[in-house]
């Protein structure tokens, strides 16, 4: 025996009143009803958006029949407890009586939850009175599935990334080993490691962008990694950063950071933090104009440390200060052996700035 469905007198108006709703709207209504795109249709003088209409692709969206749909407030739709922003968000869009596009989470019938941006636009009258509201829904879960995917594949590139720096390390280190001094050996380490550590920050990102003051705390972190005892007054923070907030392109952002290695290794090793002295190290950066345009200019500054003497010949870490660093960052690189400091100027493009500044 079939089940008789007990319909609400809402219901009951709703049906009544679509085959005058199609007669009004004619074509309108026809095109909505063999688009792919799910459309619904809600009587804009009622309470709670009651809906009147809805195409076939909202059928096969939800889950839910014509009849158990028509009739219903269009929050029967909504998730519970999924997205109250997002009702609020779409409640004010009804009021405004305007096209507008709102993101929130609905339920299919089969107890599944989806995404879904909404774009309302009122139906007015020959009056110009607003008697409906049409609705077209985008379902985003396909888009989202397809972001999971992308971010599933983009960590195991990360990962595989880390990896065959790790085996390069050790493929490197195996061969020199015995050949080539320990200092030689520890060097080359420690420049794979400031590349490895780039590379992490970039994955974490996305491979977008990266900030600034976080390529420095990876590159500077084991040079500070007293500053617990620092700010508790028990030892002097010998590194200060101060800057504006400013995010690197990948390419950028490996290269500054094998630079930054090659400065702080040349402090701890020769220069102001080589010594237990009052040596420091501040590292300062802003925009300013230049005749190519708005740049940046990041400036490592040394003192306190003993005198400094310019290198008598050019190590890895001099040719890539002096030539490559400002090849590779398309700016200018300018490195002053000052006797009371090492300086290195750094001018070049980035993203635009939010002003902030704190030290490490």
């Amino acid at each position: 025996m079939p089940r008789v469905v007990q319909k609400s007198p809402g219901q009951k108006r709703a049906e009544a009143a679509v085959e005058g709703f199609r007669r009004d709207l004619g074509p309108f209504v026809v095109a909505a009803e063999t688009t792919r795109m799910p459309m619904i249709f809600t009587d804009a003088k009622a309470p709670g958006h009651p809906i009147v209409f809805v195409n076939d692709s909202v059928i096969a969206l939800t889950g839910y029949s014509r009849e158990e749909m028509l009739g219903q407030r269009l929050d029967f739709l909504a998730a519970r407890g999924g997205d109250p922003r997002g009702l609020i968000q779409v409640e004010g869009a009804f009021a405004d009586n305007a096209e507008d596009d709102r993101e929130a989470h609905y339920r299919h019938k089969g107890g599944g939850v989806f995404r879904a941006a909404m774009v309302i636009s009122p139906v007015r009258d020959k009056t110009g009175e607003v008697v409906q509201h049409f609705i077209s829904l985008v379902d985003l879960s396909k888009h989202e599935r397809e972001e999971e995917r992308l971010r599933f594949l983009l960590d195991e590139l990360n990962h595989r990334t880390q990896n065959t720096l790790a085996t390069v390390q050790s493929v490197v280190l195996q061969t020199l080993r015995g050949h080539a001094e320990k200092d030689v050996i520890d060097t080359l380490e420690r420049r794979v490691l400031a590349l490895s550590k780039a590379h992490g920050l970039l994955g974490r990102e996305n491979w977008e962008a990266v900030p600034l003051r976080d390529v420095l705390e990876a590159i500077l972190r084991p040079i500070t990694s007293n500053g617990d005892q620092a700010r508790n007054g028990h030892q002097p923070c010998r590194i200060s950063m101060e800057g504006p907030d400013v995010r690197l392109a990948p390419k950028a952002a490996l290269t500054l950071a094998l630079a930054l290695h090659e400065m702080a290794t040349n402090a701890t090793s020769h220069g102001a933090l080589s010594t237990d002295g009052d040596g420091q190290v501040h590292v300062a950066w802003g925009m300013v104009a230049t005749p190519d345009g708005e740049r940046m200019r990041l400036q490592w500054r040394e003192h306190g440390g003993p005198p400094v003497t310019p290198p008598t010949r050019k190590g890895f870490g001099s040719r890539l200060l002096d030539s490559g660093l400002a090849q590779e960052l398309r700016g200018a690189v300018n490195v002053d052996y000052a006797a009371g400091g090492l300086v290195c100027t750094i001018v070049m493009p980035v993203s635009k700035p939010q002003a902030v500044a704190r030290h490490a």
